[in-house]
């Protein structure tokens, strides 16, 4: 995970500490709206991952949050990123995830999340 971690700072201008919880806010998002098969073999694929996600469970989610893709980018902007930033992040771990888990697994998670693929 510290290399998506370093490509988010470097690449969108967050801190390591808001991207960490970015990412965490990202992976959840993913893991609770996707196929369940098909996340999983993502996951084993990102060492790191599942405690990313605990570590940051939660995150910006408020008494009112809402699910869905508007979900995540409150929770997001929750964290302190900008809406530009939401869309960089949202673009970054789709690449990076695709890179290690290959386009059929992403392509299907993609597909299966409503308006996710407007952001990716």
């Amino acid at each position: 995970m510290e290399e998506l971690i370093g490509r988010l700072v470097a690449n969108i201008g967050v801190d390591k500490a808001t991207a960490e919880k970015a990412v965490g806010i990202m992976l959840d998002f993913l893991k609770k709206e996707g196929p369940p098969d098909t996340v999983q073999t993502l996951l084993a694929k990102l060492p790191g991952a599942e405690a990313l996600m605990a570590a940051h469970a939660g995150e910006a989610g408020g008494m009112f949050s809402m699910g869905g893709i508007m979900g995540v980018g409150t929770k997001l902007m929750g964290a302190g990123l900008s809406m530009g930033q939401v869309q960089g992040v949202a673009k970054e771990v789709i690449a990076f995830a695709r890179e290690k888990a290959g386009e059929d697994t992403i392509g299907e998670i993609v597909g299966a999340i409503p308006g996710l693929s407007q952001f990716v």
